[in-house]
Order: C-alpha cells, then sequence, then structure tokens
C-alpha cells in the first residue's frame, strides 16, 4: 500500500510500513523513513514501484490548461478528486489525481485552498487583478534588465533623467531605477553617484554638491515667489552723524554702520547703527514668513541665499548715499573713551560710504596706526573707532591673553575659476568691527534682561556655546549677557532680538512673550538650519580647494602639522590626514605630494615628502 500525502506544504509520496490508525510509518521512494500523521493522507494506491509517481503526476500537471480547469470548477467549494473525475472523464488514475492536486496546488491566484485536497475558485475580477499583477512585474522586470544592461554599457535611460535628483540623494529603494541603479553599481563595483557620472547623468561636481543641499533644504526653489512690496516706516527722525559701513568687497546685506562726531564738552558721540527690518516687516508677514522659512542667509563660494526677498534687502541694507532706517546705540565716553551713557532708537542715518577690506586695509592697519598716518577720508573717525574698541576690549578680556588668530580665507569665483585670498585675522579693520558689535550685542542684552523682555542669548560656560532664553554670561567673549541682534538682514534670531528691543526701547509689549512657542521654535530651528547652511558652506570650500589644487596645477603643498598625522594647509583651508606623516611635533612645516583628486567623494591623497624646517634625524611614523 502506497499514500499520497502533504507535508509541510509540499506533496509527497510513500510505501507504507506500519499503519497505526492515526499515523503511518513511510518510506519515501529514495529510502527515507518518516513517521506521517492519517491526517495529511490524501489517498492510497497500490502499486510496487513509486520512484516515478512524482515524476508522472508533474508530466500531468504540465498537461492540464489551467484556463480550462479553471472553467471547469465552477463558483462552489470542491475536493480535487471531484474535479479530475470531471476533468478526465473517468475515476482519476493515482498519477492523475495526483497531477490534478500538483496543478491546483501550485496556482493559489486561480484556486484558493480551503482544506486537505479541497479549494474553490478564484472570483474573475480578482483572478484578472492578479495575472495582471504577474505580467506587470514580467514586464517590469525586462524593463529593470534592460536599465541595468544600458547602465552597465555607460549609458542612461532616458526614464531615469526626471529623477535623478532623488537617485542621488533620496532614493526611492523600491522603485525600478534605483533596484536597477543598485545592482548596475554592485556589478560594476562603484557607487551609485559614480556610475550615474559615468553615464553623462553629472555634467557637473560642483551641481551635484549644491544640488543635494538645495534638495534637502530648497525642494521648492530659491526663489521667493510674489512677495508683497517692503516699504520703509514712516516719521522716524534723521540723526545728525554721518555714517560708513565696513565690509567684504561682495557683502550686499550691509548689516552695520558707524559714525563718529566730537561733542562741545569734549566728549565722544560713536554710533553704532544697524540695519533696522524689524521697523517695517512685521511678524507673519509675508516677507517675515519666508525670513522664518530660511532662517538665515546662506552663503558659498561663488554664490548665497538669501534669508529676505531682495526687494526687502534693498530697502533695508544699509547703502551709501542714502538715509537709511536704523536702530542705533549711541555712546557717549569721555575722551580717554570711558563709557558716560549707551541709548537705544529708532531713527534714520545718512551713510556717506560703504568702505570694503580689501581697498581699506591698505590705509587702516598696524603700521599705519604706529604711525599715525591713516591716509583715509575718514581716518579720525577710525582711529577714534580703534582706541574705543581697544578699551572695549582690554576691559572686557582683562588678563586673559589674546587668542591666537588663524588666517581666514575669502573665495572668489568668477568663469568657473576660484581665487582664494588668505588673510590673518584680528587685523585691525576685524578687531574695530568684533569689538564694536559685541559691545552693542551686550548692551541690548543687558537691556533687555533688564525690562525682563524674552530674547534668544548666546551663553557660553564649560567651553560649549549654546543659545538660551535665559540671560547668561559668556565665557569666550567676556560679558555678563550677549545677544545676537547685529545681523538682522542675514539671521533670524537677530531679528527677533531686534523686535524685542526696538518694542522695549519705544515701551511698547514685545512681540515675543518668555516660553511662547514663537521664541522657542525660532530658537530650535534657527540652531538645526546654522549647522546646516554651515556645513554645506564648508563642503563647498573644500570643493573649490580642490579645485584650486587642480587649475593651479599643484602636485606639492606646505602645510603645519596639528598632531599626529594631520596637516593644515598654508594656502589653503584644508585639514588632511597623512598617513605617511613622521612623527613630527605640532607646528612643523612640511611639504607634501597631493594627488588623487576626487571632486566627486571630496578626497584627496597626500604624502609626506620633506620636513620644510626640520631638524636631521626626524623618526619616522612606525620605523
Amino acid at each position: 500500500m502506497n499514500v499520497f500525502y502533504e507535508e509541510e506544504g509540499a506533496f509527497k509520496v510513500g510505501a507504507v510500513l506500519a499503519d497505526n490508525n492515526t499515523s503511518l510509518q513511510v518510506e519515501a521512494p529514495h529510502g527515507k523513513r518518516s513517521k506521517v500523521k492519517a491526517g495529511a493522507v490524501l489517498f492510497r494506491f497500490e502499486g510496487e514501484q513509486i520512484s516515478g509517481v512524482m515524476s508522472q503526476a508533474q508530466k500531468v500537471a504540465d498537461e492540464i490548461d489551467i484556463d480550462f480547469l479553471w472553467q471547469c470548477c465552477g463558483d462552489a467549494e470542491f475536493s480535487y478528486d471531484a474535479l479530475a473525475r470531471e476533468y478526465f472523464g473517468h475515476a482519476p488514475a493515482p498519477v492523475e489525481a495526483a497531477g490534478v492536486l500538483l496543478k491546483l496546488h501550485g496556482a493559489p491566484m486561480y484556486f484558493y485552498k480551503k482544506g486537505r485536497g479541497r479549494y474553490k475558485a478564484a472570483p474573475e475580477d480578482a483572478l484578472k487583478a492578479a495575472l495582471a499583477g504577474i505580467e506587470r512585474k514580467k514586464q517590469q522586470a525586462l524593463r529593470k534588465q534592460a536599465y541595468v544592461e544600458q547602465l552597465t554599457a555607460s549609458g542612461l535611460p532616458p526614464e531615469f533623467t526626471p529623477v535623478l535628483a532623488s537617485l542621488l540623494y533620496k532614493p526611492d529603494k523600491a522603485s525600478l531605477e534605483w533596484k536597477a541603479l543598485e545592482e548596475a553599481s554592485a556589478a560594476l563595483k562603484i557607487t551609485p553617484a559614480r556610475l550615474i557620472e559615468r553615464c553623462g547623468g553629472l555634467p557637473s561636481t560642483h551641481d551635484y554638491h549644491l544640488n543635494r543641499f538645495l534638495f534637502e533644504h530648497f525642494p521648492r526653489g530659491t526663489g521667493f515667489g510674489v512677495v508683497s512690496p517692503v516699504g520703509e516706516p514712516a516719521d522716524l527722525p534723521l540723526a545728525d552723524a554721518a555714517a560708513f559701513s565696513i565690509d567684504d568687497a561682495t557683502t550686499t546685506e550691509i548689516d552695520d554702520a558707524f559714525s563718529v562726531r566730537r561733542l562741545e564738552s569734549g566728549n565722544w558721540r560713536i554710533g553704532i547703527h544697524i540695519a533696522a527690518p524689524a521697523l517695517g516687516l512685521a511678524p507673519g508677514s509675508e516677507s517675515d514668513r519666508a525670513a522664518r522659512e530660511r532662517l538665515s542667509t546662506v552663503y558659498y563660494p561663488g554664490g548665497k541665499i538669501t534669508m529676505l526677498p531682495e526687494e526687502a534687502i534693498r530697502c533695508y541694507t544699509l547703502a551709501e548715499g542714502r538715509a537709511c532706517p536704523v536702530f542705533s546705540l549711541t555712546v557717549e565716553t569721555t575722551p580717554d573713551y570711558e563709557v558716560v551713557s549707551a541709548t537705544s532708537r529708532a531713527e534714520r542715518v545718512q551713510i556717506v560710504s560703504n568702505l570694503r577690506h580689501d581697498t581699506l586695509e591698505k590705509e587702516f592697519n598696524e603700521d599705519t596706526l604706529a604711525t599715525g598716518a591713516i591716509d583715509h577720508p575718514h581716518a579720525r573717525e577710525l582711529h577714534v573707532l580703534w582706541e574705543f574698541a581697544t578699551k572695549l576690549e582690554r576691559a572686557r578680556r582683562g588678563d586673559a591673553p589674546e587668542a591666537v588668530q588663524r588666517p581666514e580665507f575669502s573665495f572668489y569665483v568668477a568663469d568657473d575659476r576660484v581665487r582664494i585670498v588668505r588673510r590673518q585675522r584680528g587685523a585691525p579693520i576685524d578687531r574695530l568691527v568684533s569689538e564694536l558689535m559685541i559691545f552693542a550685542n551686550s548692551e541690548w542684552g543687558r537691556q533687555l534682561a533688564v525690562a525682563d523682555a524674552a530674547a534668544i542669548y548666546r551663553v557660553q560656560s564649560s567651553g560649549k556655546v549654546r543659545m538660551s532664553t535665559v540671560p547668561a554670561g559668556h565665557a569666550g567673549l567676556g560679558v555678563e549677557q550677549y545677544v545676537w541682534a547685529s545681523s538682522p538682514l542675514r539671521r533670524y534670531v537677530d531679528l527677533v532680538n531686534q523686535r524685542q528691543i526696538v518694542a522695549v526701547t519705544r515701551g511698547e509689549a514685545p512681540p515675543y512673550r518668555a516660553g511662547g512657542e514663537a521664541l522657542l521654535s525660532a530658537m530650535r530651528d534657527f540652531e538645526i538650519a546654522y549647522e546646516a547652511y554651515g556645513e554645506f558652506q564648508r563642503t563647498m570650500e573644500r570643493y573649490w580647494c580642490l579645485r584650486w589644487l587642480i587649475q593651479e596645477d599643484r602636485n606639492t603643498v606646505q602645510g603645519a602639522v596639528i598632531r599626529e598625522n594631520l596637516v593644515r594647509f598654508h594656502e589653503l583651508p584644508l585639514v588632511v590626514r597623512v598617513p605617511s606623516l613622521p612623527v613630527l611635533e605640532p607646528g612643523r612645516v612640511v611639504e607634501l605630494a597631493v594627488g588623487d583628486i576626487d571632486l566627486l567623494d571630496l578626497a584627496l591623497r597626500c604624502e609626506y615628502r620633506r620636513c620644510v624646517d626640520a631638524p636631521a634625524g626626524a623618526v619616522a611614523a612606525g620605523g
């Protein structure tokens, strides 16, 4: 006696060795013995040879037309043997019954299993949908294979063009295009981005990095759309001062300007004038909503994305030749620059000059200050501001040693070429502007704290700088409180704080309240955005550093050892790891060979060549 039974979802045959009513001991055609529950047996049959039963049953199943079989069974539930009898027109032989079972079991779209040996035909609509799904998957498989073949042959399928950004930066891993790209990349042992570049999908490595940032942070583009006109505030008094700004040559959002006037008493009146968009951009206005969404101007070599619409910037930037709306901190000092009073008010001030670093620094520097020979139309004002800034710095720093200033680098990109200008920080221009800004931001922070008005402070303790709505000291600057309020055209927290200090000065209710969601969310979101924008700027600066090395055909550079195998380039703001670097003390100057520059991965290979001022016997790392 033999049995045809189901085990773990598969059909099997075996010869019965022992029948124990509820279970059977059977032997498979290949000799394996096993215990089978009686309930798993579908039918029993006689015969001495069972080795060919399954292959014969499969042959019968292969000859059955599944569509015809489905049409034969009707809508009611049925047993396999009844269907087999109807299909063959006679009582089915064991291999015929087994063949029908194999066919039914292997077509779950056509037949739903209802029990042991029992099935029900799928409804016509469900069957059509299932068959359509199978056909769709088949066609998708064919399309995917075609994509893979095109990609591995360095061809970009036309269907990839509309979805290139998502494939590069945020792929839908269920999409056909991504699956094909991933398979082709794995076959070629390169990254998907590298494969797209090989296929001509990345005509510009610069745009690859730029578009990654735009894809994440500006998915709707960098334009502002239609924004209502922005008007200057009316009825602002005109200050009896002539002010000038000091900025980099590329600056268009001019936030700050200064004025100096000698009083009849001999005292000095020094004005720190800050652009005042808070006077005209109300919270919730179109321009404010745009600024709240962006939170900061984005800077990168060769470009920027402004926080405010261009019309708002034109209205409030401190451009020369105009009487501009400003929020001023007017400081009276003694002839020795001791502060007598500091008052704040909204007004208009005449901007007579926009001074630029590159030209001003030639006339206003450490040498001209030492000799007193400042040959400039604003020589007297600059000298007074310098003396006042020096006094402020001494009071702020106390006996603390002056921090070592690292050089800073300016990038100028034109016609796809880059010029990188290195200048040492801490020049008189830098110190003058920074001290006056620290003073203004600290004083306004004090006024806000005294008035118990909500504000966003910059706080530093234990070496960590953070933002807070609670006034506290900034250890690094040596001040008791500090807010950002001097760049309201470029940073949203400055605009928020300016609104608060303007309201306090005018005796009005500040628009933001302590603990309010508007203030807290602006602070939180700003910190996240500011860090992301800064990281993007560093990425693009690294890109243009590598471009500069290629552009200038530089295969050797010099740099200073920071620690272990880290070296900081002299001519570029680049820090690289040099595995072949000898063991040298920090500060030693070395010459490196540069090669294998990769503009996609922003990587390069550097090898130690020699120690420029090295004494004999430098110890090689690891040897």
